[in-house]
């Protein structure tokens, strides 16, 4: 069984090329077909603002996003909610400037603190999926569609810096990916069968490789080894942990190259080394796979058949100019999403299909 994927050219959209993904032999990849084409049948709003992350040749460019973003703070420092975000963002407020291999040419990184802050204030606004903050539960359409902007902007814009800085240091080591979302997308509980992919697949991200999209909001064991520098599991670090609860017809792909352990990257088998120790030290089984730890196989883009080659610097220029999906297939289901960032209503198509989620999800009950 295959899913087709129509891409175009956001500044041209007769200008197309599409690929094929190749189903997973595993229960969970027939279980998200299923959820996927339901979507497609109900005609669900796909999600292009926050898609196709790291690709560092793209139209939506740093400038483009932080203008974004302080649109998105100022609806909500204008809003009723009495929340105010101090900070304004600029091109050199969202990154620092480092010394490379070559000390006399800067390199440009994330800058954390502002990017940690920023989300600070979408986690203090929206909350978690099962506890929606107050904030979110006061706040109009226009507000909650702020909201949720300052998750997708910050972390769009941490993907993209990275991956400019990765173009001028080590450009194979580029991680473009795709995030498949959808507005309002039904979730369904993640089944026990559906968890033995993260004993088979753990971390392993592959080229081309398709994934189950992560459906809710809080950080994993792996964040907050990474980020945090393996801190104590205690209380107050694990209220913010969440374990995979749901699936969805969403989908994640790897438009990187491989990273596998235990593979050719010494750098990776450390890590994972590192990570394993540091569960068992906490009290943690890194083969329990209720811990979520690490990604859900469902697909495989086939590359050749798609892209008429294996190697990643042309399937990147392919893409790289055809960021925005137009159709998806899949068994008879067809949902085609002729709208794109690029039209100038773009933010009110997006706030009227979102409203009866909105009224949905922060509906109280008695």
């Amino acid at each position: 069984m295959t899913i087709k994927i129509v891409l175009r050219n956001p500044l041209d959209h007769r200008d197309q090329i599409d690929y094929t993904i190749r189903l997973a032999e595993n229960q969970l990849a027939q279980d998200w077909q299923t959820a996927l084409k339901s979507l497609l049948h109900t005609g669900n709003l796909l999600e292009k603002n926050f898609c196709f992350m790291g690709f560092p040749n793209t139209a939506r460019n740093l400038p483009y996003l932080v203008a974004q973003l302080n649109q998105a703070v100022d609806t909500i420092n204008r809003s009723d909610l009495d929340y105010c975000i101090e900070e304004s963002y600029t091109v050199d407020t969202v990154t620092v400037q480092r010394t490379g291999r070559d000390s006399s040419v800067p390199i440009i990184a994330v800058n954390h603190d502002a990017m940690n802050t920023l989300h600070n204030h979408f986690e203090r606004l929206q909350g978690t999926v099962w506890n929606l903050s107050d904030y979110y539960y006061r706040a109009d359409y226009e507000t909650k569609y702020a909201i949720r902007q300052l998750n997708n902007i910050c972390h769009e814009i941490e993907n993209l810096v990275l991956s400019l800085r990765k173009k001028a240091t080590v450009p194979e080591w580029v991680r473009p990916s795709q995030i498949t979302t959808f507005l309002q997308a039904q979730r369904y509980d993640l089944k026990p069968e559906h968890r033995s992919g993260f004993l088979v697949n753990g971390y392993d991200r592959v080229l081309g490789g398709v994934y189950m999209h992560w459906t809710q909001i809080g950080k994993t064991l792996f964040e907050v080894f990474r980020d945090e520098h393996a801190p104590e599991l205690t209380d107050a670090v694990c209220e913010a942990i969440t374990e995979l609860r749901y699936y969805s017809g969403e989908f994640d792909i790897e438009w990187g190259n491989d990273v596998t352990y235990p593979g050719k990257h010494p750098w990776h088998d450390q890590e994972q080394e590192a990570f394993r120790a540091w569960l068992q030290a906490n009290g943690r089984d890194w083969q329990d796979p209720t811990l979520s730890l690490g990604y859900l196989p469902i697909g495989q883009v086939d590359l050749a058949a798609s892209f008429g080659t294996t190697d990643y610097q042309s399937i990147w220029n392919q893409l790289g100019s055809h960021l925005d999906i137009y159709k998806i297939e899949t068994d008879g289901a067809v949902g085609t999403f002729d709208y794109c960032w690029t039209d100038a209503d773009y933010k009110q198509q997006q706030i009227d299909q979102m409203r009866p989620g909105y009224d949905y999800h922060t509906r109280k009950t008695p």
